[in-house]
């Protein structure tokens, strides 16, 4: 069954936002784009919000977030209870959040990386399986 990606944006990320839900739904992806659509100024957490809602509400698998920096965004997510959201900014971040932190938002900055930079991370990061073991009893201490 294809995973399902809840991806939201402020407005200095809706350009890369509208390209990366393309872009994932060619790779198979479902996809559930929660805005906004638009270079009007809006307010971030607004978006992190409805984006960690649908995977705390179990309509998504994971989530992507994007602003400037993607550091609004990772803030405002990691708010939000069972959210265990991370700022990639390469491959290697990507990988690893996934494989020891289990990580289930994706944050990304539209100013700090290259559009195409952000299509590997975000296939990086969605492609990459939770490594368990050892990994688990510290996400369980992040849970408690």
């Amino acid at each position: 069954m294809a995973k399902t990606i809840a991806i939201g944006c402020d407005h200095a990320g809706y350009i890369y936002k509208d390209k990366l839900c393309d872009y994932l739904k060619a790779k198979g992806f479902n996809v559930l784009n929660m805005g906004t659509d638009s270079a009007q100024s809006v307010d971030y957490p607004l978006y992190a919000k409805k984006v960690c809602n649908c995977i705390k509400e179990k309509q998504a698998d994971f989530g992507i977030l994007i602003c400037g920096t993607g550091v609004g965004m990772s803030i405002a997510a990691n708010k939000h209870k069972g959210i265990r959201a991370a700022l990639c900014t390469d491959l290697v971040m990507a990988e690893f959040t996934r494989r020891h932190n289990d990580s289930n938002v994706l944050c990304m900055g539209a100013r700090i990386i290259a559009y195409e930079m952000a299509e590997m991370i975000a296939e990086k990061f969605l492609n990459t399986e939770f490594e368990g073991g050892r990994h688990q009893r510290r996400i369980d201490m992040l849970e408690n």
